[in-house]
């Protein structure tokens, strides 16, 4: 059986321009090479729409909306400037990460206007403008503005495919990392009021023939699924939606972590992995 070459649809971030991450974008672009990825996404987060958006992290380091643009800024100009250095190693496609809260979509669109990615990862991190995924305290905050984790799954999915259907970003972001916090997630997944939902957005992805990333992140925090969790991964191959690994590295450490893996889990799965690229 030949052993396809790794990919990442969505990773790269690094230190230098994500305050969560670790290392310089140039070394993980080295470490990109050094395990043998075919090609790469580097997808950083696009920058906040406003102060009220500024992560506790970046308010400690000094950043405020206008500096964080200029680093952003200054992500996408180091992005281009390594992708013309290492053509000869590795095809690199320089994309930012959507976030979905108040006046975020037109300002994604405004900065796709302005520098010009080669494609963007389309995530949903808040609801009702609640980041839920970053802290289990903010997860149960947005739960409770929901009425409970069933309206938060409900009112994610929803807002979920309007940002799909808004922005038609080329590629779904973790689609089902709203079960980050949820020990239960399996079950509330298969909920018919919350499938009917995924479902839904999963006809959308098809119809606007876009990718969907296979993301290994929950792996590298010692959990037993990526995003997507099986029931969704066995649909969207059934509806025949191209899926693509991305290990959403945010560091040297994590690049190529669990990828042989997740290439046995989509192969189960019936996903070729004649990976698409998301530049096509």
């Amino acid at each position: 059986m030949n052993v396809p070459q790794p990919v990442s649809v969505h990773g790269g971030h690094s230190g230098q321009f994500c305050g969560h991450a670790t290392d310089t974008l140039e070394e993980i672009v080295r470490a990109y090479i050094d395990q043998g990825y075919l090609w790469v996404g580097i997808t950083e987060h696009m920058p906040p729409v406003s102060d009220a958006f500024v992560y506790p992290e970046e308010k400690n380091a000094g950043f405020d909306t206008g500096t964080l643009k200029e680093r952003f800024a200054g992500y996408m100009t180091t992005c281009r400037r390594l992708q013309a250095k290492y053509a000869d190693a590795i095809r690199i496609y320089v994309g930012f990460e959507t976030e979905d809260c108040g006046g975020s979509r037109r300002y994604a669109k405004a900065l796709i206007e302005t520098f010009s990615p080669d494609y963007v990862v389309g995530s949903v991190h808040h609801v009702n403008d609640i980041p839920f995924d970053y802290s289990k305290a903010s997860y149960d905050q947005a739960a409770d503005c929901c009425g409970g984790l069933d309206g938060l799954y409900a009112a994610y999915f929803d807002q979920q495919y309007e940002m799909i259907r808004t922005i038609t970003p080329r590629v779904v972001g973790h689609l089902d990392i709203v079960r980050i916090y949820d020990p239960d997630y399996r079950s509330r997944l298969l909920r018919p009021m919350i499938w009917e939902k995924i479902v839904r957005n999963l006809k959308l992805i098809k119809a606007l023939d876009l990718i969907l990333d296979f993301n290994l992140r929950p792996l590298s925090r010692g959990e037993n699924e990526p995003y997507l969790s099986a029931p969704i991964l066995n649909k969207a191959a059934g509806m025949g939606i191209d899926i693509v690994p991305g290990d959403d590295s945010h560091g040297v450490a994590t690049i190529g972590a669990h990828m042989q893996h997740a290439i046995t889990m989509l192969r189960a799965a019936g996903v070729s992995t004649q990976w698409r690229k998301p530049v096509d």
